[in-house]
């Protein structure tokens, strides 16, 4: 579904990404997990095309992301840390441009947005302007932007922050049902404990480079997953 092969980008002489290769399947969860810069959102950026990169490609569903943009994009969605909304239009305004942009027909959108909006709770907000919605609200309008399109990989940077914890457990619920219907979801977080027990997979960067990518399992062992991560960030800052 995603595949990344020797990526890397540059800021100057500053590899924000160094050498970065991962291979996310279909109906997977992956986790990718990082201090603050590791490199987690530059890599997310990368993959689904506002950054471009100086090494490496990023194949989604076989194709290149640096060929083929256009092609890619139909075939992701993703969701930043920050939701940058357009705030002079109402929910129900905002879901309907992203309709049109993917070109959704008036049932399709229809159906999707009473589903997702449902889940929410937002239903009754989606004819307020954006401007008045709280982080949370604009965090829930842009998780819904994202599923509209029924996209293959959905690619999601610290999607949890901001969400209660009703709106948290409907995301993850969300999130299995997309992979099971063989999907796949590559998503950045700093709560262990949520990548833990949601992913299949997890990755772990570190100033840019991977220090680890398995199964939870095979990461975990008998251990936590905070415990792993501390345990191989240590050890790779004193190399």
């Amino acid at each position: 579904m995603l595949q990344i092969t020797g990526l890397s980008k540059f800021y100057g002489p500053k590899a924000a990404v160094d050498n970065l290769t991962l291979h996310i399947a279909p109906g997977e969860i992956y986790g990718f997990i990082g201090h603050n810069g590791a490199g987690k959102t530059t890599t997310l950026k990368a993959c689904c095309g506002l950054l471009s990169f100086e090494q490496g490609d990023i194949m989604i569903d076989g194709i290149s992301i640096k060929k083929q943009p256009l092609e890619c994009k139909k075939k992701i969605a993703y969701i930043p840390d920050n939701p940058d909304l357009y705030e002079f239009l109402t929910g129900i305004q905002y879901l309907n441009f992203v309709a049109d942009i993917y070109e959704i027909s008036a049932f399709d959108r229809t159906a999707r947005i009473e589903k997702y909006a449902g889940i929410f709770e937002l239903t009754a907000d989606l004819a307020q302007p954006i401007s008045s919605y709280s982080h949370g609200m604009k965090q829930k309008l842009a998780i819904i932007a994202a599923w509209l399109h029924s996209p293959r990989l959905i690619l999601m940077d610290e999607p949890f922050v901001g969400l209660d914890p009703i709106a948290s457990h409907k995301l993850k619920e969300m999130m299995h049902e997309h992979c099971n219907n063989g999907g796949a979801i590559f998503f950045s977080t700093h709560v262990l404990e949520v990548a833990e027990k949601l992913c299949d997979r997890v990755a772990i960067i570190r100033g840019g480079q991977l220090i680890k990518a398995a199964t939870m399992e095979e990461v975990l062992g008998d251990q936590s997953l905070e415990n792993v991560f501390l345990e191989l960030s240590q050890d790779t800052a004193e190399e």
